[in-house]
């Protein structure tokens, strides 16, 4: 009885740490979410601003090559801001899943640290039950043995 006593308790202490774990995870998404949006509002702005100076230096140009320069500077920094913007969120949304999963690793290792003691105490009890079972059994042997020897003299 104290065993299945031990089994409930360890199951609740595990059901419990799950929840938790789940609540933390919920938790490093949700950072990880407020994140993303204030980066890209943050993109949004600095590309607005970088069109917008873009255009004060196209309507400021005196000839066609200057803008053609001007615009061609433009699209290789936004090409290469629109990268490294990309390369940014790929790593927080990285980030969100391996911070997302790491309580859940915690769990895990609980669940199997748990499991391997309420294996072992099974064991355990099985291999006392069989010593004593053997015990009685060569018990019961021996008194057979003694009554046989008695009744044959």
């Amino acid at each position: 009885m104290n065993m299945n006593m031990n089994i409930y308790e360890d199951a609740g202490r595990m059901q419990k740490e799950a929840m938790d774990n789940a609540l933390k995870s919920i938790a490093a998404m949700t950072k990880g979410f407020q994140q993303i949006t204030a980066e890209t509002a943050d993109f949004t702005k600095r590309s607005y601003d970088q069109q917008t100076a873009m255009m004060e230096k196209l309507f400021q140009a005196k000839s066609l090559d200057k803008s053609m320069e001007i615009q061609t500077e433009f699209a290789k920094s936004a090409y290469e801001t629109w990268v490294a913007q990309m390369t940014k969120m790929g790593d927080i949304y990285a980030d969100i899943a391996k911070e997302s999963y790491k309580p859940f690793e915690q769990t895990a290792k609980s669940a199997s640290t748990t499991m391997t003691k309420v294996a072992d105490k099974a064991a355990s009890q099985m291999d006392q039950a069989a010593k004593e079972g053997a015990a009685a059994a060569k018990d019961a042997m021996d008194k057979a043995e003694t009554k046989a020897s008695r009744a044959a003299s």
